[in-house]
Order: C-alpha cells, then structure tokens, then sequence
C-alpha cells in the first residue's frame, strides 16, 4: 500500500476533559497517514487522481475547530471517519497529541482504522 502523509499540523482549540482545558486554547499536533493506491496518480500526474493533501487538512481543521470534545480519541475518530468517506482511502492513522496539557512530556493518541 502506498500512503499520504501529513505531519506537525497544530492547530489551537478548547477540547479536553478538565474544566480548566475549556478556559483557553491549547496545541494540538495532528500527523495522519492515509493508506491508498498511488499508480494512477503516479502515472498521470493528476490531482484528481489522487487524495488532496488539502482536502486532508481540511477534514482537520473542520474537525479540532468544532464543538468541543472530551478525549481526543473522539477527535481522531471523527476525522478517520470522514477520510474513510473518499473511496480511495484505504487505511488512516492519526495521532493527535495535547502539546500544553503537562509541563513534562506530550499525552497523546494514535488510532488506525481501515475500510
């Protein structure tokens, strides 16, 4: 399988279980990689044959810039889930994690899911 992938994308946001999480945005870092099949894209050197790494920030975006989640395991399967809507997508794996959430070290999580 071949795969796109997108890493450091930070965007700030109010996500979080704890009351104090909800009072200001904090980073969180996304990396996706998007398994698929890169030969016709590959040959014809069309974007419409392939995934747009755009469209992939977008569902990103759109997703961390919503309503507020608890966990970010809700996060991350919210974004494979509207990956996984464009038949070309295969496999995702997400790993978001909560840059500012402690002052020693970087909770996070990694989810993949497949089609």
């Amino acid at each position: 399988m071949d795969y796109l992938h997108i890493d450091s994308l930070t965007i700030d946001a109010t996500h979080g279980h704890y009351e104090h999480e909800w009072s200001r945005e904090q980073s969180f870092d996304v990396a996706l990689k998007v398994g698929f099949e890169s030969r016709k894209s590959g040959s014809t050197d069309t974007l419409a044959d392939t995934i747009d790494y755009d469209d992939l920030k977008k569902i990103v975006l759109e997703t961390l810039s919503g309503k507020r989640r608890f966990l970010v395991e809700k996060i991350a399967e919210e974004i494979a889930e509207k990956i996984l809507l464009d038949a070309r997508a295969k496999e995702v794996t997400i790993t978001i994690r909560k840059l500012e959430a402690w002052d020693n070290g970087v909770p996070g999580v990694t989810i993949t899911r497949t089609r």
